[in-house]
Protein backbone atom coordinates (compact mmCIF):
# COMPACT_ATOMS: atom_id res chain seq x y z
CA UNK A 1 0.00 0.00 0.00
CA UNK A 2 1.34 3.38 -1.16
CA UNK A 3 1.99 5.53 1.93
CA UNK A 4 1.82 9.37 2.54
CA UNK A 5 4.73 10.83 3.82
CA UNK A 6 2.79 13.25 5.40
CA UNK A 7 0.44 11.13 7.45
CA UNK A 8 0.02 11.64 10.98
CA UNK A 9 0.98 9.03 13.70
CA UNK A 10 -1.88 6.48 14.41
CA UNK A 11 -2.22 7.78 18.04
CA UNK A 12 -2.86 11.54 16.84
CA UNK A 13 -6.37 11.39 17.01
CA UNK A 14 -6.41 15.44 17.13
CA UNK A 15 -4.62 15.77 14.10
CA UNK A 16 -6.25 13.63 12.19
CA UNK A 17 -9.46 14.77 12.62
CA UNK A 18 -8.33 18.14 11.66
CA UNK A 19 -6.95 16.54 8.75
CA UNK A 20 -10.58 15.15 8.32
CA UNK A 21 -12.13 18.61 8.72
CA UNK A 22 -9.59 20.20 6.08
CA UNK A 23 -10.42 17.96 3.17
CA UNK A 24 -14.20 18.31 3.69
CA UNK A 25 -13.89 21.91 3.84
CA UNK A 26 -12.18 21.41 0.20
CA UNK A 27 -14.73 18.99 -0.78
CA UNK A 28 -17.47 21.59 0.04
CA UNK A 29 -15.89 24.02 -2.19
CA UNK A 30 -15.67 21.92 -5.12
CA UNK A 31 -19.49 20.67 -4.54
CA UNK A 32 -20.17 24.56 -4.66
CA UNK A 33 -17.43 24.82 -7.43
CA UNK A 34 -19.06 22.26 -10.02
CA UNK A 35 -22.69 23.11 -8.87
CA UNK A 36 -22.21 26.45 -9.80
CA UNK A 37 -20.56 25.58 -13.00
CA UNK A 38 -23.11 23.50 -14.05
CA UNK A 39 -26.26 26.09 -14.16
CA UNK A 40 -23.92 29.26 -14.57
CA UNK A 41 -25.31 29.95 -17.97
CA UNK A 42 -28.81 30.32 -16.78
CA UNK A 43 -27.38 33.90 -15.44
CA UNK A 44 -25.98 34.71 -18.45
CA UNK A 45 -28.33 33.24 -21.24
CA UNK A 46 -28.47 36.31 -23.49
CA UNK A 47 -24.76 37.24 -23.05
CA UNK A 48 -23.84 34.06 -24.50
CA UNK A 49 -26.58 33.98 -27.29
CA UNK A 50 -25.30 37.50 -28.32
CA UNK A 51 -21.99 36.47 -28.25
CA UNK A 52 -21.51 33.64 -29.80
CA UNK A 53 -24.85 34.43 -32.41
CA UNK A 54 -26.47 31.10 -31.57
CA UNK A 55 -29.93 30.81 -30.47
CA UNK A 56 -31.21 30.57 -26.70
CA UNK A 57 -32.02 27.15 -26.52
CA UNK A 58 -28.80 26.13 -27.69
CA UNK A 59 -27.16 27.53 -24.61
CA UNK A 60 -29.84 26.27 -23.25
CA UNK A 61 -28.79 22.74 -24.17
CA UNK A 62 -25.34 23.82 -22.30
CA UNK A 63 -27.18 23.34 -19.22
CA UNK A 64 -29.64 20.48 -20.14
CA UNK A 65 -27.00 18.32 -22.19
CA UNK A 66 -24.65 18.60 -18.61
CA UNK A 67 -27.28 17.30 -16.22
CA UNK A 68 -27.81 14.40 -18.87
CA UNK A 69 -24.55 13.54 -19.10
CA UNK A 70 -23.87 13.44 -15.17
CA UNK A 71 -27.01 11.04 -15.48
CA UNK A 72 -26.13 8.97 -17.33
CA UNK A 73 -22.04 8.15 -17.08
CA UNK A 74 -22.41 8.50 -12.96
CA UNK A 75 -22.70 4.86 -12.27
CA UNK A 76 -20.05 3.34 -14.68
CA UNK A 77 -17.53 6.02 -13.95
CA UNK A 78 -17.88 4.99 -10.53
CA UNK A 79 -17.85 1.55 -10.79
CA UNK A 80 -14.39 1.88 -13.73
CA UNK A 81 -12.77 4.01 -11.03
CA UNK A 82 -13.42 1.62 -8.14
CA UNK A 83 -9.79 0.49 -7.04
CA UNK A 84 -8.26 3.83 -7.91
CA UNK A 85 -6.55 5.90 -4.41
CA UNK A 86 -9.28 8.64 -3.58
CA UNK A 87 -6.72 11.52 -3.69
CA UNK A 88 -5.50 10.84 -7.49
CA UNK A 89 -9.09 10.56 -8.44
CA UNK A 90 -10.16 13.94 -7.08
CA UNK A 91 -6.96 15.59 -7.73
CA UNK A 92 -7.53 14.74 -11.27
CA UNK A 93 -11.24 15.71 -11.17
CA UNK A 94 -10.91 19.10 -9.70
CA UNK A 95 -7.89 19.98 -12.30
CA UNK A 96 -10.00 19.00 -15.50
CA UNK A 97 -12.55 21.12 -13.81
CA UNK A 98 -10.03 23.82 -14.37
CA UNK A 99 -8.54 23.59 -17.43
CA UNK A 100 -12.13 23.07 -19.09
CA UNK A 101 -13.40 26.07 -17.72
CA UNK A 102 -10.32 28.24 -18.96
CA UNK A 103 -10.76 26.27 -22.37
CA UNK A 104 -14.59 27.13 -22.25
CA UNK A 105 -13.62 30.93 -21.45
CA UNK A 106 -10.77 31.37 -23.69
CA UNK A 107 -11.91 29.56 -26.81
CA UNK A 108 -14.92 31.57 -28.59
CA UNK A 109 -16.88 28.46 -30.54
CA UNK A 110 -20.03 27.07 -29.13
CA UNK A 111 -19.00 23.68 -29.84
CA UNK A 112 -15.85 23.80 -27.89
CA UNK A 113 -17.75 24.99 -25.30
CA UNK A 114 -20.23 22.55 -25.43
CA UNK A 115 -17.38 19.69 -25.29
CA UNK A 116 -15.47 21.47 -22.57
CA UNK A 117 -18.67 21.06 -20.69
CA UNK A 118 -19.34 17.53 -20.89
CA UNK A 119 -15.74 16.86 -19.64
CA UNK A 120 -16.75 18.52 -16.69
CA UNK A 121 -19.97 17.28 -16.38
CA UNK A 122 -18.07 13.26 -16.64
CA UNK A 123 -15.88 14.93 -13.56
CA UNK A 124 -18.65 16.07 -12.10
CA UNK A 125 -20.67 13.09 -11.73
CA UNK A 126 -17.37 10.80 -10.26
CA UNK A 127 -16.86 13.77 -7.85
CA UNK A 128 -20.05 13.41 -6.25
CA UNK A 129 -20.44 9.73 -6.52
CA UNK A 130 -16.63 9.80 -4.50
CA UNK A 131 -16.66 12.25 -2.05
CA UNK A 132 -19.12 11.36 0.60
CA UNK A 133 -17.53 8.14 1.09
CA UNK A 134 -13.90 9.66 0.77
CA UNK A 135 -14.91 12.70 4.06
CA UNK A 136 -17.11 9.69 5.19
CA UNK A 137 -14.31 7.27 6.09
CA UNK A 138 -12.64 10.25 7.32
CA UNK A 139 -14.48 10.32 10.57
CA UNK A 140 -16.02 7.74 13.12
CA UNK A 141 -19.46 5.95 11.40
CA UNK A 142 -22.01 7.54 14.06
CA UNK A 143 -20.99 11.03 12.52
CA UNK A 144 -21.43 9.62 8.81
CA UNK A 145 -24.76 11.88 8.83
CA UNK A 146 -23.31 15.07 10.14
CA UNK A 147 -20.35 14.89 7.49
CA UNK A 148 -22.80 14.19 4.59
CA UNK A 149 -24.92 17.16 6.12
CA UNK A 150 -21.92 19.33 5.88
CA UNK A 151 -20.95 18.73 2.12
CA UNK A 152 -24.67 19.44 0.93
CA UNK A 153 -24.42 22.86 2.46
CA UNK A 154 -21.45 23.21 -0.44
CA UNK A 155 -24.02 22.52 -3.06
CA UNK A 156 -26.61 24.27 -2.21
CA UNK A 157 -25.09 27.39 -1.95
CA UNK A 158 -23.94 27.18 -5.18
CA UNK A 159 -28.27 28.39 -6.43
CA UNK A 160 -28.32 30.67 -3.52
CA UNK A 161 -24.35 32.19 -4.01
CA UNK A 162 -22.50 31.43 -7.00
CA UNK A 163 -25.14 31.77 -9.63
CA UNK A 164 -26.60 35.03 -8.82
CA UNK A 165 -22.98 36.38 -8.56
CA UNK A 166 -21.60 34.61 -11.76
CA UNK A 167 -24.60 36.33 -13.28
CA UNK A 168 -23.61 39.52 -11.98
CA UNK A 169 -20.07 39.65 -12.84
CA UNK A 170 -21.32 38.60 -16.17
CA UNK A 171 -23.31 41.36 -16.72
CA UNK A 172 -20.39 43.99 -15.48
CA UNK A 173 -17.87 42.20 -17.73
CA UNK A 174 -18.43 39.40 -20.04
CA UNK A 175 -19.87 36.15 -19.79
CA UNK A 176 -16.38 34.14 -20.07
CA UNK A 177 -15.16 36.14 -16.91
CA UNK A 178 -17.37 34.02 -14.51
CA UNK A 179 -16.49 30.99 -16.15
CA UNK A 180 -12.89 31.97 -15.17
CA UNK A 181 -13.02 32.78 -11.72
CA UNK A 182 -15.50 29.76 -11.17
CA UNK A 183 -12.77 27.68 -12.71
CA UNK A 184 -10.28 29.04 -10.43
CA UNK A 185 -12.14 28.17 -7.52
CA UNK A 186 -11.23 24.58 -8.49
CA UNK A 187 -7.63 25.14 -7.07
CA UNK A 188 -7.41 25.99 -3.54
CA UNK A 189 -9.70 22.13 -2.87
CA UNK A 190 -6.98 20.68 -5.20
CA UNK A 191 -3.90 21.51 -3.62
CA UNK A 192 -5.88 20.91 0.07
CA UNK A 193 -6.65 17.36 -1.08
CA UNK A 194 -3.06 17.07 -2.72
CA UNK A 195 -1.71 17.97 1.40
CA UNK A 196 -3.96 16.77 3.31
CA UNK A 197 -6.26 13.84 2.21
CA UNK A 198 -3.49 10.07 2.51
CA UNK A 199 -2.92 7.86 0.20
CA UNK A 200 -5.16 4.29 0.62
CA UNK A 201 -7.11 2.31 -0.84
CA UNK A 202 -10.92 2.81 -1.42
CA UNK A 203 -11.47 -0.65 -0.08
CA UNK A 204 -9.82 0.24 3.30
CA UNK A 205 -12.82 2.73 4.42
CA UNK A 206 -15.25 2.25 7.12
CA UNK A 207 -17.26 3.96 4.50
CA UNK A 208 -17.32 1.94 1.59
CA UNK A 209 -19.89 -0.53 2.28
CA UNK A 210 -23.29 0.05 3.20
CA UNK A 211 -24.26 0.14 7.36
CA UNK A 212 -26.96 -2.59 6.59
CA UNK A 213 -27.50 -3.49 3.44
CA UNK A 214 -31.20 -4.05 1.59
CA UNK A 215 -31.70 -3.92 -1.92
CA UNK A 216 -35.32 -3.25 -1.96
CA UNK A 217 -35.07 -0.41 0.77
CA UNK A 218 -32.05 0.74 -1.26
CA UNK A 219 -34.59 0.65 -4.51
CA UNK A 220 -37.27 2.36 -2.55
CA UNK A 221 -35.02 5.51 -1.84
CA UNK A 222 -34.09 5.81 -5.73
CA UNK A 223 -37.67 5.92 -6.39
CA UNK A 224 -38.43 8.71 -3.63
CA UNK A 225 -35.44 10.08 -5.15
CA UNK A 226 -36.95 10.09 -8.91
CA UNK A 227 -40.62 11.04 -7.58
CA UNK A 228 -39.53 13.97 -5.57
CA UNK A 229 -37.41 15.24 -7.88
CA UNK A 230 -39.53 15.18 -10.95
CA UNK A 231 -42.53 16.09 -9.07
CA UNK A 232 -40.89 19.30 -7.50
CA UNK A 233 -39.04 20.85 -11.20
CA UNK A 234 -42.38 19.80 -12.84
CA UNK A 235 -43.53 23.04 -11.02
CA UNK A 236 -40.45 24.90 -10.14
CA UNK A 237 -39.27 24.97 -13.81
CA UNK A 238 -42.33 27.41 -14.00
CA UNK A 239 -42.05 29.43 -10.42
CA UNK A 240 -41.29 32.76 -12.22
CA UNK A 241 -44.06 32.47 -14.13
CA UNK A 242 -46.46 31.26 -11.59
CA UNK A 243 -45.39 34.31 -9.43
CA UNK A 244 -46.10 36.84 -11.64
CA UNK A 245 -49.70 35.56 -13.04
CA UNK A 246 -50.78 34.00 -10.46
CA UNK A 247 -49.70 35.45 -7.86
CA UNK A 248 -49.53 38.57 -8.59
CA UNK A 249 -45.78 39.62 -7.92
CA UNK A 250 -44.18 41.97 -10.24
CA UNK A 251 -40.84 40.06 -11.95
CA UNK A 252 -38.95 43.01 -10.38
CA UNK A 253 -39.62 40.89 -6.74
CA UNK A 254 -39.96 37.57 -8.19
CA UNK A 255 -35.69 37.36 -7.90
CA UNK A 256 -36.05 38.39 -4.37
CA UNK A 257 -38.69 35.62 -3.97
CA UNK A 258 -35.90 33.40 -5.31
CA UNK A 259 -33.66 34.57 -3.43
CA UNK A 260 -35.48 33.42 -0.10
CA UNK A 261 -36.12 30.59 -1.43
CA UNK A 262 -32.33 29.84 -1.97
CA UNK A 263 -31.60 31.07 1.70
CA UNK A 264 -34.21 28.89 3.43
CA UNK A 265 -32.54 25.80 1.52
CA UNK A 266 -28.99 26.56 2.77
CA UNK A 267 -30.86 27.02 6.54
CA UNK A 268 -33.01 22.97 5.94
CA UNK A 269 -29.77 21.54 4.46
CA UNK A 270 -27.94 23.32 7.76
CA UNK A 271 -30.68 22.15 10.48
CA UNK A 272 -31.63 18.70 9.01
CA UNK A 273 -27.91 17.89 8.55
CA UNK A 274 -27.40 17.78 12.15
CA UNK A 275 -30.16 15.47 13.02
CA UNK A 276 -29.15 12.57 10.17
CA UNK A 277 -27.60 10.19 12.36
CA UNK A 278 -30.22 10.42 15.16
CA UNK A 279 -33.52 10.77 13.57
CA UNK A 280 -32.90 9.06 9.86
CA UNK A 281 -36.46 8.58 8.77
CA UNK A 282 -37.57 11.72 9.93
CA UNK A 283 -35.06 13.86 8.03
CA UNK A 284 -36.48 12.43 5.22
CA UNK A 285 -40.25 11.78 5.57
CA UNK A 286 -40.69 15.00 6.93
CA UNK A 287 -39.25 17.43 4.28
CA UNK A 288 -40.92 15.17 1.84
CA UNK A 289 -44.29 15.94 3.56
CA UNK A 290 -43.40 19.68 3.59
CA UNK A 291 -42.23 19.99 0.09
CA UNK A 292 -46.14 17.96 -1.18
CA UNK A 293 -47.41 20.59 1.27
CA UNK A 294 -45.84 23.50 -0.02
CA UNK A 295 -46.70 22.13 -4.30
CA UNK A 296 -50.43 21.81 -3.27
CA UNK A 297 -50.43 24.90 -1.30
CA UNK A 298 -49.32 26.90 -4.22
CA UNK A 299 -51.61 25.10 -6.59
CA UNK A 300 -54.56 25.58 -3.77
CA UNK A 301 -53.85 28.83 -2.75
CA UNK A 302 -50.75 30.45 -4.66
CA UNK A 303 -52.91 33.48 -5.64
CA UNK A 304 -52.54 34.95 -2.19
CA UNK A 305 -49.46 36.41 -1.91
CA UNK A 306 -49.13 35.72 1.86
CA UNK A 307 -49.59 32.12 0.86
CA UNK A 308 -47.31 32.21 -2.13
CA UNK A 309 -44.45 33.36 -0.25
CA UNK A 310 -45.23 30.86 3.16
CA UNK A 311 -45.05 27.93 0.76
CA UNK A 312 -41.99 29.27 -1.20
CA UNK A 313 -40.70 29.25 2.09
CA UNK A 314 -41.79 25.81 2.78
CA UNK A 315 -40.45 24.71 -0.62
CA UNK A 316 -37.19 26.09 0.44
CA UNK A 317 -36.46 24.33 3.00
CA UNK A 318 -37.55 20.69 1.56
CA UNK A 319 -35.69 20.68 -1.98
CA UNK A 320 -31.73 20.37 -0.12
CA UNK A 321 -32.69 18.76 2.75
CA UNK A 322 -34.74 15.47 0.81
CA UNK A 323 -31.82 14.77 -1.48
CA UNK A 324 -29.18 15.32 1.71
CA UNK A 325 -31.59 12.35 3.04
CA UNK A 326 -31.52 10.39 0.44
CA UNK A 327 -27.63 10.39 0.08
CA UNK A 328 -27.08 9.43 3.64
CA UNK A 329 -29.59 6.77 3.32
CA UNK A 330 -28.09 4.88 0.06
CA UNK A 331 -24.90 4.77 1.61
CA UNK A 332 -26.58 3.44 4.73
CA UNK A 333 -28.84 0.35 2.74
CA UNK A 334 -26.33 0.46 -0.19
CA UNK A 335 -26.16 -3.54 -1.43
CA UNK A 336 -22.56 -2.98 -2.72
CA UNK A 337 -20.12 -0.33 -2.91
CA UNK A 338 -21.15 2.76 -1.19
CA UNK A 339 -19.88 5.23 -4.02
CA UNK A 340 -22.06 3.44 -7.04
CA UNK A 341 -25.02 3.18 -4.55
CA UNK A 342 -24.37 7.48 -4.34
CA UNK A 343 -23.89 7.67 -7.65
CA UNK A 344 -27.12 5.81 -8.71
CA UNK A 345 -29.07 8.17 -6.09
CA UNK A 346 -27.11 11.35 -8.29
CA UNK A 347 -28.19 9.77 -11.62
CA UNK A 348 -32.06 9.37 -10.56
CA UNK A 349 -31.68 12.69 -9.28
CA UNK A 350 -30.52 14.77 -12.72
CA UNK A 351 -33.00 12.13 -14.87
CA UNK A 352 -35.66 13.64 -12.11
CA UNK A 353 -34.62 17.11 -13.38
CA UNK A 354 -34.80 16.57 -17.32
CA UNK A 355 -37.93 14.59 -16.25
CA UNK A 356 -39.90 16.90 -14.73
CA UNK A 357 -39.09 20.17 -16.72
CA UNK A 358 -40.56 17.80 -19.83
CA UNK A 359 -43.51 16.85 -17.75
CA UNK A 360 -43.94 20.55 -17.04
CA UNK A 361 -43.94 21.80 -20.97
CA UNK A 362 -46.23 19.09 -22.16
CA UNK A 363 -48.78 20.43 -18.75
CA UNK A 364 -48.22 23.44 -19.11
CA UNK A 365 -51.05 24.28 -22.52
CA UNK A 366 -53.03 21.36 -21.34
CA UNK A 367 -53.38 21.97 -17.39
CA UNK A 368 -51.96 25.61 -17.12
CA UNK A 369 -49.07 26.48 -15.07
CA UNK A 370 -51.40 25.79 -11.56
CA UNK A 371 -51.46 22.62 -12.88
CA UNK A 372 -47.68 21.49 -12.95
CA UNK A 373 -48.25 22.31 -9.05
CA UNK A 374 -50.88 19.75 -8.67
CA UNK A 375 -49.42 17.39 -10.64
CA UNK A 376 -45.85 17.64 -9.01
CA UNK A 377 -47.75 17.86 -5.37
CA UNK A 378 -49.12 13.95 -6.48
CA UNK A 379 -46.34 13.03 -7.38
CA UNK A 380 -44.48 13.75 -4.29
CA UNK A 381 -47.75 12.33 -1.94
CA UNK A 382 -46.85 9.29 -4.37
CA UNK A 383 -43.36 9.28 -2.70
CA UNK A 384 -44.75 9.97 0.89
CA UNK A 385 -47.27 6.88 0.25
CA UNK A 386 -44.31 4.85 -0.18
CA UNK A 387 -42.14 6.11 2.81
CA UNK A 388 -44.99 5.65 5.36
CA UNK A 389 -45.60 2.03 3.68
CA UNK A 390 -42.24 0.97 4.42
CA UNK A 391 -42.10 2.45 8.16
CA UNK A 392 -45.41 1.16 9.18
CA UNK A 393 -45.35 -2.01 7.27
CA UNK A 394 -41.69 -3.63 6.65
CA UNK A 395 -41.05 -6.23 5.36
CA UNK A 396 -39.41 -8.87 7.57
CA UNK A 397 -39.18 -8.08 11.31
CA UNK A 398 -35.36 -6.26 11.54
CA UNK A 399 -35.26 -2.78 11.98
CA UNK A 400 -32.36 -1.28 9.64
CA UNK A 401 -31.44 1.78 11.47
CA UNK A 402 -31.14 -0.24 14.60
CA UNK A 403 -27.93 -2.16 12.96
CA UNK A 404 -24.63 -0.97 14.06
CA UNK A 405 -22.43 0.70 12.10
CA UNK A 406 -20.16 -0.67 9.73
CA UNK A 407 -16.44 -2.41 11.03
CA UNK A 408 -13.90 -1.09 9.37
CA UNK A 409 -12.24 -3.69 6.88
CA UNK A 410 -9.96 -5.91 8.53
CA UNK A 411 -6.20 -5.04 7.12
CA UNK A 412 -3.94 -2.41 6.91
CA UNK A 413 -5.56 0.55 8.02
CA UNK A 414 -5.74 4.35 7.00
CA UNK A 415 -2.82 5.84 9.10
CA UNK A 416 -4.35 8.94 9.09
CA UNK A 417 -8.18 7.53 10.51
CA UNK A 418 -8.57 8.97 14.22
CA UNK A 419 -7.83 5.51 16.07
CA UNK A 420 -10.60 6.46 18.68
CA UNK A 421 -13.89 6.08 17.76
CA UNK A 422 -15.18 8.84 19.96
CA UNK A 423 -12.95 11.86 18.35
CA UNK A 424 -15.01 13.57 16.00
CA UNK A 425 -14.96 17.38 14.49
CA UNK A 426 -18.02 18.29 16.54
CA UNK A 427 -17.82 18.13 20.22
CA UNK A 428 -21.38 17.67 20.55
CA UNK A 429 -21.25 14.73 18.54
CA UNK A 430 -23.07 11.67 20.00
CA UNK A 431 -21.68 8.51 21.07
CA UNK A 432 -20.38 5.30 19.56
CA UNK A 433 -23.19 2.85 19.70
CA UNK A 434 -26.80 2.27 18.28
CA UNK A 435 -26.45 6.33 16.59
CA UNK A 436 -29.38 4.86 13.96
CA UNK A 437 -32.12 3.70 16.36
CA UNK A 438 -34.38 6.65 16.47
CA UNK A 439 -36.82 7.20 19.26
Amino acid sequence: MATDPTATPPGDGRASTRRGVAVVAALMLGAFTFNTTENLPIGVLKLMSDDMDVSLSAVGLLVSGYGLTVALVSVPIAQMTRSVPRRSVLCVLLAALFLASLVSALVSSYWVLMASRLVIAVAQALFWAVMGTVAVGLFPPQVRGRVIGALSVGGSAALVLGVPGGTWLGQHSSWQVPFLVVGALALPPLVLIALALPVSRPEESHAVRGVAPDTRRFAIVLTVTGLTVTGVFAGYTYISTFLVDESGFTESTVSTLLLVLGVTGIVGVAVYGRLLDRCPRATLTVPVTTQALALLGLYAAGGSKPVAVAMLVLLGASLGPVFMATQSQVMHFAPGRTETAIAANSAAYNLGVAAGALAGSLLLPVLGVRGTFLVGGLMTVAALILLLEEQFFPVGRDDPWAAAPAEVPSGPSDPSAPSDPSVSSDPSSPPAGDVYSEK
